[in-house]
């Protein structure tokens, strides 16, 4: 394997970095131990699964060397060995090579969804609360834990907007292929005549932010604070506990008004701007001027969709890779890893194909 000349260098940086990591002083810098510690993470497995096939290599070389010196029925179990040794190392190899492609920045952090009602009308917000629904039974199924930044229902029962945050390792990296412009075809609520409309929410999937990642000096942001407007009773809406920040260079806008407490709907907003000052200081790096966020959204569109989610055949599609599953009903219920499995696997495939 070409990959392997790589390995003796990963693994020397790997055992540097479990030396710094114990330096008594690299805790007293939060923002390098964070950075320390997610490429250990990185490079725990690659190294893990190195000596793995260094292993699998010896025991190979052993099932050889052993189906030379066997005769009659010893023979048979001596290739059974060998086959099985090949098959084990040949298993290696592939995820050392999956391993070794080139990583996301945002891997391991926690994720900041947002769903908003698009076109549609009030069944967009009432699709916009499906989906919300969908990702928090999602993240219950992996373990992750929510916290619930902000929603803002809608008339009829919907949402007009729901913001939450999502912790767990492998967030990120199950969650961000979520981002982007879904399509439902159903018989609304509202409609007497039976008919199926089709309408749309738009989600966004932001990293997270570590208070020491963004530069966010508050000189920068304008912070206004108001009543707050809608369902949330008498103490949220006579009090001035709604937030509204305002990031004077860039433009960002993030308003929070879920949290009786000014104090909590402050915290709330910050993440959600650090959040989102991250993500195009990423694209700003990556030369893309937004293009991901821009691309997450569009316009909500109904003709921008990235998967249509069909009621009356029970049918989910993903258009990025032509996936459709009968299973409406169990992916609302939050069994969404056969789709994110896919997306990931067409990820891989894709990495793995401009790698030749």
């Amino acid at each position: 394997m070409e990959e392997l000349g790589r390995l003796a260098e990963l693994e020397r940086e790997y055992e540097e970095v479990l030396t710094e990591l114990s330096a008594p002083d690299v805790a007293q810098d939060r923002k390098r131990f964070l950075a320390l510690s997610r490429r250990h993470k990185e490079l725990e497995g690659i190294v893990r699964t190195a000596r793995d096939l260094r292993s699998a290599t010896g025991d190979l070389e052993a099932a050889r060397e052993m189906l030379e010196d066997t005769t009659g029925d010893e023979r048979e179990l001596g290739r059974e060995e060998l086959a099985s040794a090949e098959k084990h190392l040949a298993n290696l190899e592939e995820q050392l090579r999956e391993q070794l492609l080139p990583k996301d920045p945002n891997d391991g952090r926690n994720v900041i969804v947002s769903i908003r009602g698009a076109e549609g009308g009030e069944e967009a917000n009432l699709f916009a609360k499906d989906l919300y629904q969908m990702y928090l039974r999602y993240a219950e199924s992996r373990g992750w834990r929510v916290e619930v930044l902000e929603v803002q229902p809608s008339d009829l029962g919907g949402v007009n907007e729901a913001t939450f945050l999502v912790k767990g390792d492998d967030a990120w990296q199950r969650l961000k292929h979520e981002a982007g412009p879904h399509r439902v075809q159903r018989v609304p609520a509202t409609e007497s005549q039976g008919r199926v409309h089709t309408s749309s929410a738009a989600v966004t999937v932001l990293p997270e932010a570590d208070e020491v990642e963004v530069d966010l000096d508050m000189n920068d942001v304008k912070v206004d604070v108001y009543r707050s407007t809608g369902p949330g009773g008498q103490s949220v809406n006579t009090t001035d506990s709604a937030v509204r920040m305002t990031h004077l260079p860039t433009g960002v806008v993030v308003a929070m008004q879920d949290e009786k407490s000014q104090i909590q709907n402050r915290a709330k907003a910050l993440t959600v701007l650090r959040a989102r000052l991250l993500k195009l200081e990423q694209d700003r790096q990556s030369d893309e001027l937004s293009r991901q966020r821009r691309d997450q959204v569009k316009g909500g569109g109904r003709a921008d969709k990235i998967r249509t989610y069909n009621f009356k055949e029970n049918r989910v599609t993903d258009h990025r890779i032509g996936l459709t599953l009968y299973k409406l009903d169990r992916v609302l219920q939050g069994e969404l890893d056969e789709i994110v499995d896919a997306l990931a696997a067409d990820e891989r495939t894709h990495q793995l194909l401009d790698r030749g």
